[in-house]
């Protein structure tokens, strides 16, 4: 066998043992800094119509403003690398379906490498200015933890993760229906426009 292919042969595996033993240490990691709570869950509304909120001017606003409509929920962050290419999708969907009953819902959080660190004010002129967000952006908010915000509890509770229920990282995604029920989450990774087929399926359902 030549050198080279002998090489490979004997350090790819001790790469992949070493990648395997990264990845578990950082899971055990994150479960221990964001361990699931049984009491958060019993604190947990049982409809997400009966949850209010705060908008980014710390004004309350209840969810049953938005009876009826299509829902995807977004924690957000203006300094990630996701953080371009979701709000571009975002705002094409907006514009595609807010007059047939559509809402963006985005929530900025500061718990994933400090990536939204500004005031609220901050926050709306970035979002307003530079991504040209029409949709709701609404009061920082924790997503994991014990200071976790009440709709995050409900949509957690309604939809665990893969890995556990904890938000792993900026621009995770909920999609409730029409009914208030969350039928569906998403990765972080999963861009926007790759929901509007589950978007649109429920849009066109009474």
């Amino acid at each position: 066998m030549p050198r080279s292919s002998r090489w490979v042969s004997h350090r790819t595996p001790s790469k992949i043992k070493k990648l395997i033993l990264f990845l578990l240490v950082a899971f055990v990691f994150y479960l221990y800094r964001y361990p699931s709570s049984p009491s958060t869950v019993e604190q947990s509304s049982s409809s997400i119509y009966n949850i209010s909120v705060k908008d980014i001017e710390g004004k309350d606003v209840s969810l049953s403003k938005f009876t009826g409509k299509v829902l995807l929920i977004v924690n957000v962050a203006s300094k990630c690398g996701l953080t371009h290419g979701n709000y571009k999708e975002m705002n094409i969907l907006y514009a595609k379906y807010k007059t047939q009953g559509f809402e963006i819902l985005a929530f900025p959080c500061n718990q994933f490498g400090s990536q939204e660190p500004g005031s609220n004010m901050e926050i709306k002129e970035t979002v307003c200015n530079i991504f040209k967000a029409e949709f709701p952006i609404f009061d920082k908010i924790e997503v994991n933890g014990k200071n976790t915000s009440p709709l995050y509890n409900f949509l957690k509770e309604q939809k665990g993760g893969l890995f556990g229920d904890a938000i792993k990282w900026n621009f995770a995604k909920f999609l409730v229906d029409r009914q208030g029920n969350v039928v569906d989450r998403y990765a972080p990774t999963t861009s926007p426009l790759e929901i509007e087929k589950d978007i649109v399926k429920l849009l066109a359902s009474a």
